[in-house]
């Protein structure tokens, strides 16, 4: 029977529901779904079992992330430490399939990247990124207010400075760290930062690049009137982070675009045929994503549309603090792509299924949910369900989470390997 209530915990039937489905594709986020959040990604580590999983569901799999395959913050890297040495990884096929750098990074099992696309012009911008970023950094903490020593700004800005090839990235979990017991220098920092990559985008419109990138913060506050992702700022008390990580990414480099590219080298792989031509990419793709669901809708057969799993754990609802009107924001960077899921399986009735993964028991302070009140909510629908989604979700939200993870990253890896080796 398929799950008919949202905010299930009931992981045996959803196990049952997609080891019976032939035309199965699950897209998954990856930090903080299949490994913990942390502060500093060089720390990251996979499971082996997870990647014997994912090779063993080949063709119905695929990553989704604002991370990067490659590099030295790359999550090859963390796929290779696995091996005894890093080629086999290559020579068995257990690189992780799919999207990176929100959409403009491709990858298949074997390690073969490319950039759809993209070009020289603004990979080489790119690569100026971090070597501009260190040296904003270094000058910046060295004065007041932030006053930093100068062994303490080596460390941290090597950890924050991440050389990410197709979206570098300002990772500023470690100097949230740093002063938790002066939170206000962490959000004056994020003020700076966001400054910082204003600069950027106006450095590239001065080299001929157009629109040609955008700033993606994650998490984020939404979008405002123009599109654009709007900062959320770290708590007074310093209980919250807001937002950490502060992307220079490619036009395009959106996850909810990223879907249509999966669908369309999936419908190749199962079905023959590109439906939106071999070339399709994220750069070419429209960015609304009423245009991206009517794209689908035209050129998608119904017939050979599988179950799509979306899998995420960063979603955002809030009414930021002193906000007299109380006008709440809804963001994420798992969102976007998460939404668009959802109304593919509404518009072709394909049964799709939204999973969020609580990841707020890593290293990143984010909202957590209330499992107990879950639990509660699911013997008696009259218990209020939305005081346990505090902060992830509400009342008004498009966005319905069908299965909640609340012990995190093992709990879904748990349940991952069981559909594996159930199929």
């Amino acid at each position: 029977m398929p799950l008919t209530r949202p905010f299930s915990l009931d992981h045996a039937a959803l196990l049952d529901e997609l080891a019976a489905t032939d035309n199965l594709l699950v897209i998954q986020d990856l930090d903080g779904v299949c490994m913990g959040l942390v502060g500093n990604p060089l720390t990251r580590q996979l499971e082996r079992r997870y990647l014997d999983a994912t090779r063993r569901l080949d063709g119905h799999f695929f990553v989704l992330t604002n991370g990067e395959h490659i590099g030295s913050r790359g999550v090859n890297g963390i796929v290779e430490a696995l091996f005894e040495t890093p080629d086999r990884a290559g020579e068995q096929g257990r690189y992780l399939p799919g999207l990176a750098a929100g959409g403009v990074q491709w990858q298949d099992r074997f390690g073969s990247v490319s950039h759809p696309g993209v070009s020289d012009a603004e990979l080489a911008f790119l690569k100026t990124f971090p070597g501009r970023a260190e040296a904003f950094l270094e000058s910046l903490l060295s004065r007041p207010p932030y006053d930093l020593p100068s062994e303490a700004r080596r460390d941290l800005i090597a950890a924050a400075v991440l050389d990410n090839l197709a979206s570098p990235t300002l990772n500023l979990n470690v100097f949230q760290r740093h002063w938790q017991a002066t939170p206000e220098h962490y959000r004056t920092l994020q003020a700076d930062v966001a400054e910082f990559m204003q600069e950027r985008l106006e450095a590239a419109r001065q080299s001929g690049l157009g629109d040609a990138f955008f700033i993606h913060y994650a998490p984020n506050a939404g979008q405002d009137g123009d599109g654009n992702e709007r900062l959320r700022q770290g708590a007074e008390s310093g209980e919250g982070a807001g937002t950490t990580d502060f992307q220079l990414m490619l036009r395009g480099g959106v996850k909810e675009v990223g879907v249509l590219v999966i669908l369309n080298r999936y419908y190749h792989r199962h079905a023959g045929h590109y439906p939106l031509g071999e070339g399709f990419n994220a750069r070419e793709a429209p960015r609304d994503q009423a245009a991206l669901l009517k794209l689908a809708r035209d050129h998608f057969d119904p017939a050979l549309m599988p179950r799509i799993v979306g899998v995420g754990d960063t979603v955002t609802s809030f009414v930021p603090s002193g906000d007299a009107r109380s006008e709440r924001q809804r963001g994420g960077s798992d969102r976007g792509f998460l939404t668009l899921i959802q109304q593919l399986g509404d518009a072709f009735d394909s049964g799709n299924r939204v999973l969020y993964v609580d990841s707020s028991g890593g290293e990143v302070r984010r909202a957590g949910v209330d499992a107990g009140r879950l639990a509660r909510h699911a013997g008696n629908p009259d218990i209020e369900v939305w005081p346990a989604l505090e902060g992830i979700s509400d009342a008004e939200d498009p966005l319905t989470l069908d299965v909640i993870f609340p012990e995190g990253h093992t709990q879904y890896i748990d349940f991952f390997c069981e559909l594996a080796a159930r199929r």
